[in-house]
C-alpha cells in the first residue's frame, strides 16, 4: 500500500510527475485556444482493478521501457489547421531531460517565444533526432538551432527558407550526421569555409528539390566526412569541382541541366558506390571513360535521359554493378555482345524503352546468378535459335516485358518459382491462358497479360494463390464463363479486369465473397443475367464497378446496396428494365455514373442529390421522363452532365448551382419554356448543349457571361428574337449552332472578335486518373540508397464515361458526333434555317481558323463578300436559299481545303469561279436556282445568258407591277377618299333642313319606283309560265 502511495505521488506507474505535468502543458499549448488534439493526454488518474493507468502509453509518447522516463515524442500533425499559427516555446520542453527524439513536424510552426527559441534546448544533452518538417520557419531558425550540440540528425523539410545559407551558422553542431534542408525552393546557395570546425561529422546532406550552381559542389568539399549528397545542379561540371568530393559515396543529382561532360569528369570520385542522373537532360553517347573508372560503383541510374548509340565497352569495368537503369533513353545495339553479359553482380537490371535487341531466350544472361529484376518493356526481342534449353542460374522477383512483339513466353520462365510480378502485356502472345505460370510461382501477386492474343476458357490453377492481388487479362480472345470458385482460388484479390474479351455466362455470385475486391472490370463481354445481390452486398471495399457493353438485364440493383466505398459506376450499353433505384443513394462516395442507353425508363430519382459527392453524370439515351428534379441543386461538385435522348419535359432548372461544371448535355428531349438563368452562375461553362428540345423566347444577353465557353448548341428549338452581341464576349468560342430557330436581325459583325481556335478543352472530361489501388512497393535496396521499385500495376486511367467528349454538328450536308482530338480541331458557325436578314458581314472573312460556316436558308441580301477568301482553314461553305445577289468572287477558289459549296438559290449573276483546285470538284448543284449564273459547271453559255437589267430598281419594279407606283398605296388611298365623301355627304345634309328633305324623298320616290319595277315583273313572267 505503501508503496502504491509513493508510486502515485511521485508519477503514475513509474512516470515521472514533473514529466506528466509538462505533457499536459504542451497539450494545453497545442490545442490554444480550443484544439482537439490529443484526447489520450487526460489529466487524471484513472484506476481499474487498482493497477494505475501506465501514462507512457499516451499517444506519440515512448518511455524509456527501465526508467519510464520520455525519450521520443511524435507530436507531428498534432496542432488542428483551424487554429492557426503555432510559437513554439522551449520550457516546454525542458523537463524531459532524457528526451531523444523529437518530432513537431506539420504543425504550423512560425516562430517561437520571446526568449524560448529552440537555443535553449542545448541543455538536453541526449537530444539526438530532431524533425521541424513542413512548418513555416524562416532562415532565423538556423542560428537558434545552431547552439544545439546533441542533434545527430536534424530535418527541415518544406519550410521557408530562402536565400544563401552558410553552414558555418552551426557553430556548436560537432556531432551532427545528417542534415536535410529539402524542398526549401527558395534557397539560392550554400556556402562553407574551409577547415570550419562545425559539421565536421557531417556524413548526409538532402537538398531535394533545389537547384543551385554547380560550383556549390567545389565549396562541399569543406565537409570532410561527407558520404551521401542530395541535391540539384545546374552548369558545368568540372573536375574541380568534383575532386574535392573523392570521399564521396552517395551522389544524387537527379532532375539537374547538366551536360554530358559531367560522365567524363566523374571518374575523379573514386569512392562513389551510388550515382544518379534521373532526368538530366543528358544528350550523346555514353562516354568511353570517366564514369567507367568508378570501379567501386554498386548501383547507376542514367534513366530518363536522351542518351543514344551503343553501350560502351569501358562498362565491362563495373565489375561491382549491382543496379543499372538505363530506361526511356535512345540506346540501341544488340544486348548479347553488350558489356551486360560480363557484369554478373547485377541485380535489378532496367533497359525499357529504348531500342535495344534483346535476346528472346535471356540467355545472354545465363551466368547472373544474383538477378532479380528485369524491365526490357519496348524493346525489340530478337528471336534466336534456342536448340538448347538452358536453366537460368537466377530467380526472379519481377519481370516486365510488355510490348515486346513476341507471340510466345521465353522458355526459362518455366524455370522461375519465386516470381512476385509478371508483366508481358500488349504482346502478341498466342494459345491458351498459362496457368503455370501461377502454380509454379505461388507468391505471386501481380499478373498482367493485357492485349495480347491469348484464345480459350480462363483456366483456374488447380489450388489456391492467396497472394495474388492483380489479375488483368483484358483484351484478348478469352471465351467460356467466369470460374464459379474464383472466391476461392483468389481470396486476396484486388483487381479484376476481365474486358474485351468473348466471355459469356452470367456473373458469378463468388464475387461477393472476395471482401479485398477494389476494382472489377467485366466490359465489353458477352454476359447476361443481372448483377447478382451478393455482389451488391458483399463488396464493401469495392471502389469501381465497370459491367458496360454487356447483355445485362433486369433491375439495377435490388434493395440491399453495401457498395459504400464505390466511387465509379458505369453500367451503359446493356438491356436493364424499370427506373434508376433510390438506394444508388446508399454509395454516398460515388464519383460517376454512368447508365447511359441501358433502356432505363420512369423518372429522375429526387434522391440523386443526396449523394453529393457526384461529379460526372451520364444517364443519356434511355426513356427516362418528366422534368429533372430540384435534386440536382445539392451537386454542388458537379463537372459532367449528360442527360441527352430520354423525353424529360418541362421548364429548365434554375439552380445548377455547381461552379465546377464544364459540360452539359440536355439534347434531344422536350424540355420548353424560356433559357431561365439555369448556368448563369457556372463560370467554367465549356460546352452548353441545349439542342433538340421546345425552348422559347430570345438567347438571353447572360449568356455572354460563359468566359471559357467553347461549344453552344442551341439548334432545333423556337428561339426568336435577334443573335444577341454578347455572344462576341464568349472569347473562346469556337463552335456554334443556332439553326432551325426563329432568329431574325443582322448577323453581329463583332462575331471577328471571337478566334475560334481550337482547344483541347473542348473534348477533355477529365482523364481520371483513378487511384484505386495502393502501389505494389517492392524495396530494393542495396547499399543504403533504400529506393523502393513501385510496380504500379498498368496505373488504370479512366476515360470518363467510356468516351471522349462528343458534340453533333452538321456540316458538308450531314450531321456527324465529333469527339476527342477532331472535336478539339474543328470550329463552325451554323446559323442555318432562320430568318436572319442584312448582309454577311465582310468581318466574317477574318476568321481563318472556320472549318464550317453555314448561313443557308435565311433572308440574307447583298452580295458574297470577296474577304471570305481568307477562311484559308474552310472546308464547308453554305449559302444556299438567300436572297444574294451580285457575282461569286473569284478569289474564292484560292480555298484549297473546301469540300462542300452552294450558292444555289440566290438571284447571282455572272460568271462562276474558274474550275481550278476544289471548285473543280463542284457539281451543277452547287449553283442552280441562280438562272443568271453562267460558265461550267451549269449550263448557261455566259454569251447566251441575257444579264439582269441595268434599270434602277424603282423603275424596273414600276414595270413589273402594271405601271403602279405601288398597288397597296393605291388601295389604301381609294379607301380613305371613299369614307372622307361619305361622311362629307352626311354632315352637308345634316346642318341644311331643306337638302335634307329633298334629299330623302329623292331617296324615297327611287324605293317607290324600284319596287313596283320588280313587282310588275314578276307579274308579267307568272301569266307567261301559265299560258
Amino acid at each position: 500500500m505503501l508503496a502504491l502511495i509513493w508510486l502515485c505521488g511521485v508519477g503514475c506507474f513509474g512516470f515521472w510527475e514533473e514529466e506528466r505535468v509538462a505533457l499536459l502543458q504542451l497539450k494545453a499549448s497545442i490545442n490554444y485556444p480550443n484544439g482537439p488534439s490529443l484526447p489520450s493526454w487526460e489529466d487524471r488518474v484513472e484506476v481499474y482493478n487498482s493497477m494505475v493507468s501506465d501514462c507512457c502509453y499516451w499517444e506519440g509518447v515512448e518511455c524509456n521501457e527501465t526508467t519510464s522516463h520520455v525519450i521520443k515524442l511524435f507530436l507531428n500533425s498534432t496542432r488542428d489547421g483551424s487554429l492557426g499559427d503555432w510559437y513554439f516555446n522551449a520550457s516546454l520542453f525542458l523537463p524531459f531531460k532524457e528526451l531523444r527524439n523529437l518530432d513537431l513536424s506539420n504543425n504550423q510552426l512560425v516562430g517561437w517565444v520571446a526568449n524560448e527559441g529552440f537555443e535553449r534546448l542545448f541543455v538536453l544533452s541526449k537530444l539526438e533526432v530532431l524533425r521541424l518538417d513542413s512548418n513555416y520557419f524562416n532562415n532565423s531558425i538556423l542560428s537558434s538551432l545552431g547552439l544545439v550540440s546533441s542533434l545527430q540528425r536534424l530535418y527541415i523539410r518544406h519550410n521557408y527558407l530562402n536565400g544563401s545559407i552558410h553552414l558555418q551558422d552551426f557553430p556548436a553542431m560537432s556531432n551532427l550526421e545528417e542534415l536535410d534542408l529539402s524542398a526549401n525552393y527558395d534557397i539560392t546557395s550554400l556556402t562553407t569555409i574551409r577547415g570550419m570546425k562545425s559539421l565536421n561529422k557531417l556524413q548526409v546532406l538532402r537538398m531535394e528539390g533545389i537547384r543551385f550552381n554547380a560550383s556549390v559542389l567545389h565549396s562541399l568539399g569543406a565537409l570532410p566526412s561527407l558520404r551521401k549528397l542530395i541535391l540539384a545542379v545546374e552548369g558545368l561540371v568540372t573536375k574541380k569541382e568534383l575532386r574535392g568530393l573523392n570521399n564521396l559515396e552517395h551522389l544524387i543529382l537527379d532532375y539537374s541541366s547538366i551536360n554530358g561532360s559531367f560522365l567524363h569528369n566523374a571518374g575523379v570520385m573514386t569512392s562513389l558506390r551510388v550515382l544518379s542522373l534521373y532526368k538530366c537532360g543528358l544528350r550523346g553517347s555514353l562516354p568511353a571513360q570517366g564514369f567507367c573508372d568508378l570501379k567501386n560503383l554498386e548501383e547507376l541510374y542514367l534513366n530518363d535521359n536522351d542518351f543514344e548509340g551503343i553501350l560502351p565497352s569501358c562498362m565491362r569495368n563495373l565489375t561491382l554493378l549491382r543496379a543499372l537503369d538505363l530506361s526511356f533513353n535512345n540506346l540501341r545495339g544488340s544486348v548479347a555482345t553488350s558489356p551486360l553479359t560480363i557484369l554478373t553482380s547485377l541485380e535489378y537490371l532496367s533497359l525499357s524503352n529504348n531500342h535495344f535487341m534483346i535476346p528472346f531466350s535471356f540467355v545472354s544472361f545465363s551466368n547472373h546468378s544474383k538477378l532479380e529484376f528485369i524491365f526490357s518493356d519496348n524493346n525489340a526481342l530478337t528471336i534466336e535459335n534456342e536448340s538448347q534449353s538452358w536453366i537460368p542460374r537466377f530467380q526472379l522477383k519481377i519481370f516486365s516485358s510488355s510490348n515486346c512483339a513476341i507471340n510466345t513466353l521465353p522458355s526459362f520462365l518455366y524455370y522461375q518459382n519465386e516470381m512476385i510480378a509478371v508483366d508481358l502485356s500488349h504482346n502478341n502472345l498466342l494459345g491458351k491462358f498459362p496457368t503455370w505460370l501461377l502454380e509454379n510461382n505461388t507468391r505471386l501477386e501481380i499478373l498482367n497479360l493485357e492485349n495480347n492474343s491469348l484464345m480459350g476458357s480462363f483456366q483456374m490453377p488447380s489450388y489456391p494463390n492467396p497472394h495474388i492481388s492483380q489479375l488483368d487479362v483484358s483484351e484478348n480472345h478469352i471465351n467460356g464463363q467466369i470460374p464459379i470458385n474464383l472466391d476461392m482460388i483468389f481470396p486476396s484479390l484486388e483487381f479484376v479486369d476481365m474486358s474485351n474479351n468473348m466471355i459469356d455466362g452470367r456473373i458469378p455470385p463468388s464475387f461477393g465473397n472476395i471482401s479485398s475486391l477494389r476494382m472489377i472490370d467485366l466490359s465489353n463481354n458477352r454476359l447476361f443475367g443481372g448483377i447478382p445481390e451478393h455482389l451488391q452486398a458483399g463488396l464493401s471495399s469495392l471502389d469501381f464497378l465497370k459491367l458496360s457493353n454487356n447483355y445485362l438485364h433486369g433491375q439495377i440493383f435490388g434493395n440491399v446496396l453495401n457498395l459504400v466505398q464505390l466511387r465509379e459506376l458505369y453500367l451503359d450499353n446493356n438491356h436493364f428494365l424499370g427506373n434508376i433505384p433510390d438506394c444508388l443513394s446508399n454509395a454516398s462516395t460515388l464519383s460517376t455514373v454512368d447508365i447511359s442507353n441501358s433502356h432505363l425508363s420512369g423518372f429522375l430519382p429526387q434522391s440523386i442529390g443526396n449523394v453529393s459527392s457526384l461529379r460526372r453524370i451520364s444517364l443519356a439515351k434511355n426513356q427516362l421522363e418528366g422534368s429533372i428534379p430540384s435534386g440536382f441543386c445539392k451537386l454542388d461538385y458537379l463537372e459532367f452532365l449528360d442527360i441527352s435522348e430520354n423525353n424529360l419535359s418541362g421548364s429548365m432548372q434554375i439552380c445548377f448551382n455547381s461552379s465546377q461544371i464544364t459540360h452539359v448535355h440536355l439534347n434531344k428531349n422536350g424540355l420548353s419554356g424560356p433559357l431561365t438563368r439555369s448556368f448563369y452562375g457556372n463560370p467554367n461553362l465549356v460546352t452548353l448543349d441545349l439542342g433538340d428540345n421546345r425552348l422559347t423566347g430570345e438567347i438571353p444577353n447572360w449568356i455572354g457571361k460563359f468566359s471559357v465557353l467553347r461549344v453552344l448548341i442551341l439548334k432545333r428549338n423556337n428561339f426568336g428574337g435577334n443573335i444577341p452581341s454578347q455572344l462576341c464576349h464568349l472569347k473562346q468560342l469556337s463552335m456554334i449552332d443556332l439553326s432551325q430557330n426563329r432568329l431574325s436581325g443582322p448577323i453581329p459583325h463583332c462575331l471577328s472578335d471571337i478566334t475560334w481556335e481550337s482547344s483541347f478543352e473542348k473534348s477533355y472530361v477529365f482523364l481520371g486518373h483513378i487511384d484505386l489501388l495502393f502501389p505494389r512497393e517492392l524495396p530494393f535496396s542495396i547499399v543504403g540508397i533504400n529506393r523502393s521499385f513501385d510496380f504500379r500495376f498498368n496505373s488504370y486511367f479512366v476515360e470518363i464515361l467510356n468516351a471522349k467528349e462528343t458534340v453533333e454538328f452538321t456540316t458538308k450536308n450531314s450531321t456527324y458526333p465529333y469527339q476527342g482530338a477532331v472535336l478539339d480541331l474543328i470550329s463552325g458557325i451554323d446559323f442555318s434555317c432562320n430568318e436572319l436578314t442584312g448582309t454577311i458581314p465582310p468581318e466574317i472573312g477574318n476568321l481563318s481558323e472556320l472549318f464550317m460556316l453555314n448561313l443557308s436558308h435565311n433572308n440574307l441580301l447583298g452580295s458574297i463578300p470577296a474577304s471570305l477568301s481568307n477562311l484559308s482553314h474552310i472546308e464547308s461553305l453554305d449559302l444556299s436559299y438567300n436572297n444574294l445577289t451580285g457575282s461569286i468572287p473569284s478569289e474564292l477558289i484560292k480555298l484549297n481545303f473546301l469540300e462542300v459549296f452552294s450558292v444555289a438559290y440566290n438571284n447571282l449573276s455572272g460568271k462562276t469561279p474558274d474550275l481550278k483546285a476544289q471548285f473543280a470538284t463542284f457539281s451543277e448543284s452547287s449553283y442552280e436556282g441562280n438562272p443568271y449564273l453562267c460558265g461550267p459547271p451549269s449550263h448557261n453559255n455566259c454569251t447566251d445568258v441575257r444579264a439582269p437589267s441595268s434599270i434602277p430598281k424603282d423603275s424596273e419594279d414600276e414595270q413589273n407591277d402594271g405601271g403602279f407606283t405601288d398597288m397597296d398605296v393605291f388601295h389604301v388611298s381609294f379607301l380613305v377618299s371613299y369614307i372622307m365623301l361619305l361622311l362629307g355627304t352626311l354632315a352637308v345634309l345634316y346642318v341644311n333642313p331643306p337638302w335634307q328633305r329633298a334629299w330623302l324623298h329623292l331617296v324615297e320616290a327611287c324605293m317607290t319606283s324600284c319596287y313596283y319595277f320588280v313587282v310588275d315583273s314578276f307579274h308579267k313572267l307568272f301569266n307567261r309560265n301559265i299560258v
